[in-house]
């Protein structure tokens, strides 16, 4: 296909609906009260919005123009990198759906949700396969969840052992939350500068490492992109001095099936069922943050945990050593649901394909970009890939104009300005569900991007041109929102 997705075709626009009702407009048809009016009291209610009365066709309206407004992995590539927006089968959502499973009351007694039980007791052995991690517990709500979970673990951890620790070794490649999530928990990070390939150096953090330390997080594949091959060497230092190995989950979508969490040195680790796992990423929506931990942890795991006695299944709350509880009832239970169908329908060769694909797909779009934009690491990738601005300093044209310009392309942006250790960076991640034409295509689209920054870098500079909003004075957005609706 020559043709890319972007158009300048119908942009669909509408007033505010406080603008667009008038009074006595209805969308439904409601029985007269035979109750009494009774006048509210101001002071009790407050005032209070006064919304719009409207039409049943201004709602529907409504609602399918922000439909056309937005974009998502349903529209097309959604190339975001560390995030891996991919495309889901419609299929989990169905069996997430399924009324006997999705309507079950939390606070129904155990023999009555025995299939709910069953299926979550059915994936923790399903993810502690995948990891290599035995012992596992699905309350955590998101990935950064999981991260303050696993920090509680260390500290209960350590402290079993009568043993005071107050940092945590951070890389500068690890993923955002893992600083604060480890400040959550009382401990100090101490940031580590990756080597000159993009990787972390055994000796650096054999320096950092004291008995005052509790352990390190590290993001493996890092958020360059990049596998950090000194894994097992940097665990055996982590571990010589008393300290655990938690692993970021978050970029498992390039290693399942592939690596073995445990047989790497790491003792603790979060999945994002909403990345890798089968439920749509993003929009605000619920997540999944399984913690996922060797033997030796597994009594310090969050309660309740589903458990099988005999062929019966419960959930077990007597673990004296638990950190606790860390989300209420089953947690988000219809992510989880989706995570089981994905991992039942797809098996296990396909999960190890998918991870292959996706860092064929990421290869595939470094070899054909790195003569148009400059490298930051020129060497195998994993899932993403990261290039910057700096060949186009020459033409003042910098990441965000890129970014913008792909708008009009209709392509949603890759991820910009992550991670830090890159100047101007732009991390792509095409994932495994994105086939070699799209792919070509938005290659293509960014080639002609960067071509227009040589040619017309002023025009670059007004991006987007075809979108419904032009460019937005973001740090203006930052400091004064505008939060009136």
């Amino acid at each position: 296909m020559a043709r890319n997705p972007g158009t300048t075709g119908l942009i669909m626009e509408e007033p505010l609906l406080w603008e667009k009702g008038k009074k006595g407009r209805l969308g439904m048809s409601i029985p007269e009260s035979d109750v009494p009016e009774v006048a509210a009291d101001a002071a009790l209610t407050g005032a209070g919005p006064d919304f719009p009365d409207l039409s049943e066709v201004d709602v529907v309206r409504h609602y399918t123009r922000l439909s056309q407004w937005n974009f998502g992995v349903d529209t097309g590539m959604y190339p975001l990198g560390s995030c891996t927006m991919k495309y889901n089968p419609k299929i989990n959502e169905t069996f997430a759906a399924t009324p006997a499973l999705a309507a079950a009351h939390p606070m129904l007694a155990d023999e009555y949700v025995q299939g709910n039980l069953q299926i979550m007791y059915e994936l923790q052995n399903y993810l502690g396969a995948i990891t290599g991690l035995p012992g596992v517990t699905l309350q955590p709500a998101a990935g950064a969840h999981g991260e303050l979970t696993g920090m509680l673990i260390f500290a209960a951890y350590h402290a079993s052992r009568d043993s005071k620790r107050n940092k945590i070794l951070i890389p500068d490649t690890a993923h955002g939350t893992n600083p604060a999530s480890a400040a959550l928990c009382g401990y100090k990070p101490v940031p580590l500068k990756s080597g000159f390939n993009g990787i972390l150096t055994v000796k650096s953090v054999v320096d950092a490492m004291d008995e005052e330390t509790a352990g390190i997080m590290i993001t493996n594949p890092n958020t360059l992109g990049l596998f950090e091959t000194n894994i097992r060497e940097i665990a055996e230092a982590v571990h010589a001095k008393g300290g655990l190995v938690y692993g970021d989950g978050a970029n498992m979508n390039a290693v399942m099936g592939v690596i073995n969490a445990a047989k790497c040195g790491i003792d603790v680790m979060h999945l994002n069922l909403h990345k890798t796992f089968s439920t749509p990423h993003g929009g605000g929506g619920p997540g999944a943050g399984p913690v996922c931990v060797t033997k030796e942890l597994e009594q310090f795991l969050p309660v309740p945990r589903a458990v099988k006695v005999g062929d019966r299944y419960k959930l077990e709350y007597n673990c004296p050593q638990s950190v606790g509880k860390v989300h209420s009832f089953h947690g988000n239970f219809s992510v989880l649901m989706r995570a089981y169908s994905y991992i039942r329908t797809m098996g296990a060769e396909n999960l190890k394909k998918a991870s292959h694909l996706a860092v064929l797909n990421a290869a595939y779009i470094k070899e054909q970009l790195k003569g148009t934009l400059k490298l930051a690491y020129n060497r195998p990738c994993m899932h993403e890939c990261v290039f910057s601005d700096e060949w186009q300093q020459e033409y003042k044209i910098t990441t965000l104009d890129i970014a913008k310009r792909l708008i009009d392309y209709g392509y949603h942006p890759p991820t910009i300005y992550f991670p830090l250790v890159v100047h101007g960076a732009i991390m792509i991640e095409p994932t495994e569900t994105e086939c070699k034409d799209d792919i070509d295509q938005f290659i293509e689209a960014v080639k002609t991007v960067v071509e227009e920054g040589k040619t017309d870098p002023d025009n670059l500079r007004k991006a987007p041109v075809n979108a419904k909003l032009r460019r937005l004075d973001e740090t203006q957005a930052a400091r004064r929102p505008c939060l009136c609706g």
